[in-house]
């Protein structure tokens, strides 16, 4: 018996072996802003990525670890940031289970590279589990659960109807739930005709281990939704998205502290829409983007315009972008961005108003 245990588990581990895939990706960015009092002019190593793939049976799994300097170099981090399996014997019925991203919004699972810019939109880093407005650390958009996903029809070769749903500890990655309550988060789309998908996403929840007016390990809510909408076809590329945020937040977003904000009222929304097109198909494009957020919406009123201590905090992007593929593994981005900033300083309750200039130079490769 111990024999022919040997004998199938030599087998089984060839044939897992043989399913075994390494691959990453580099970006090495160059970054310079005139922001009056904070210039900056700096060579990051922006991210590393180590990707192990795998398949037995009716299963796939993934391990992808991350390095960045992002932080600074007395700061780099190097995490886990995928440990999963999936189920995927059925195209209606897939089953995740571990470390993976939420199923909120389109732009969140995009790939870093095949996004297009030197940083995913402001809403989907504040609202997707990024550098979030709840203080989480910044986890990728990830958190530790379990989801379903499938595409109930296919017509024409391509899913007309796509869902997926996800139960999570709400805590980011690599941490344990604090509240013993749990993050739903749901989202579905149609895809009309190929490349066109259209969709919305909600997620309620909580986040545990704050202190909030001398009690300990209390728990902020999180209800959030949002509408996405793509076009993503022969190399053209056309999304915009909506979110919209209910909960507190925390003094600074994604610095991985508890401690509530109650001046930043519990509201924040914002909205992205961008497009990339091909000047020379799969080699030379051109982008514009065009990206807000508000991190507050005092009293529940969507303005846009300051009234002095009550006015509206909020940041615009204007940018725009070439990049070039010297081949499908290599590409050199520039972009610019005119950035209008209003902060307020909540020891003041005064809005600073910063407009100023940012170039970003990014040299991205795979392997």
């Amino acid at each position: 018996m111990l024999t022919l245990m040997a004998i199938g588990a030599n087998a089984q581990e060839k044939k897992w072996y043989d399913t075994m895939k390494l691959s990453g990706y580099g970006m090495v960015q160059y970054q310079a802003n005139d922001k009056k009092g904070d210039e900056q002019n700096s060579i990051n190593l922006r991210l590393l990525r180590l990707i192990l793939d795998g398949q037995s049976g009716d299963f796939d799994w993934r391990v992808q670890a991350q390095g960045s300097s992002n932080a600074g170099p007395s700061s780099a981090t190097f995490n886990l940031v995928d440990l999963y399996a999936e189920w995927r014997r059925f195209d209606f019925l897939k089953v995740r289970v571990g470390q993976f991203k939420r199923a909120f919004t389109f732009e969140n699972p995009t790939h870093p590279i095949t996004q297009g810019w030197y940083s995913y939109a402001m809403s989907v880093n504040k609202l997707a589990g990024f550098g979030d407005r709840t203080g989480e650390k910044s986890s990728g958009g990830r958190d530790i659960g379990v989801q379903l996903q499938g595409d109930l029809i296919r017509v024409a070769g391509h899913p007309l109807l796509h869902y997926q749903v996800g139960v999570y500890n709400g805590e980011g990655i690599n941490a344990k739930d604090k509240d013993n309550r749990k993050d739903i988060i749901g989202g579905m789309w149609v895809m009309p005709v190929k490349g066109l998908r259209i969709g919305g996403f909600g997620w309620t929840g909580s986040r545990g281990g704050y202190s909030i007016d001398g009690k300990t390990n209390q728990s902020v809510s999180k209800n959030r939704y949002a509408i996405s909408a793509e076009w993503d076809k022969d190399d053209w590329t056309f999304r915009t998205e909506y979110i919209h945020s209910q909960g507190f937040g925390t003094a600074t977003a994604g610095d991985g502290t508890n401690t509530i904000e109650r001046r930043k009222g519990t509201k924040a929304d914002g909205f992205y829409f961008f497009g990339i097109v091909p000047i020379i198909k799969n080699k030379l494009h051109v982008k514009a983007r065009y990206d807000v957020y508000r991190d507050e919406i005092n009293y529940g009123k969507k303005i846009w315009y300051d009234i002095g201590a009550n006015g509206d905090v909020r940041t615009i992007h204007y940018e725009g972008g070439i990049d070039y593929m010297f081949n499908k593994n290599i590409m050199l981005n520039l972009m610019y961005s005119r950035v209008d900033d209003h902060t307020r300083d909540y020891n003041t309750m005064y809005i600073n108003k910063y407009k100023y200039n940012m170039v970003n130079l990014e040299l991205d490769f795979r392997f």
